[in-house]
């Protein structure tokens, strides 16, 4: 009589049962994935730390485009995992001596570098990890005006004594 009672769950039970099992799964799932590719980054980091070089260069252009429509050699797009090759990347044009290349560049860094001067980066294989020295003067983008949003975030952590985000 007693195991009758315990199969008899209604649907809903049964239902919330399941999902709790699949989203356990899917936590398990992305848990080891997670790791995987932390691990495969810091691999990447390591490599690029060893191959960087700190070149002079005159900044040519920048803008952000799609990784196809960049101006990589076909071979640089082939070895691009399909899904990076229609997302937008920061790409920075510059002369190097007298070659001019196409570069990206760190999306942290992308902003602070200026076109039309001669800079001294960091740069490893394609990619511009940093820009060292800045010849001339430096032109600070004007601030961005904050949003309704962002405003109101700011007069309320005021207001409660909390340090502001700065984002």
């Amino acid at each position: 009589m007693e195991a009758l009672l315990l199969f008899q769950m209604s649907v809903p039970m049964i239902v919330a049962i399941v999902l709790l099992v699949l989203m356990a799964a899917a936590a398990v799932v992305l848990y080891f994935l997670g790791k995987k590719m932390q691990k495969k980054q810091e691999e990447q980091d390591a490599y690029l730390a060893a191959n960087k070089q700190t070149v002079s260069m005159l900044i040519i252009d920048k803008k952000k485009v799609k990784f196809k429509d960049a101006g990589f050699p076909q071979s640089v797009i082939d070895q691009a995992p399909k899904m990076s090759r229609g997302m937008k990347v920061p790409v920075v044009k510059a002369k190097i001596g007298p070659q001019i290349m196409t570069f990206i560049a760190d999306e942290k860094i992308f902003d602070s570098i200026p076109v039309k001067k001669e800079v001294k980066a960091v740069i490893s294989g394609m990619y511009i990890q940093g820009v060292k020295n800045i010849h001339g003067k430096v032109e600070t983008p004007p601030p961005q005006k904050k949003n309704f949003f962002k405003r109101t975030v700011e007069k309320l952590q005021e207001k409660a004594g909390a340090k502001p985000l700065n984002k």
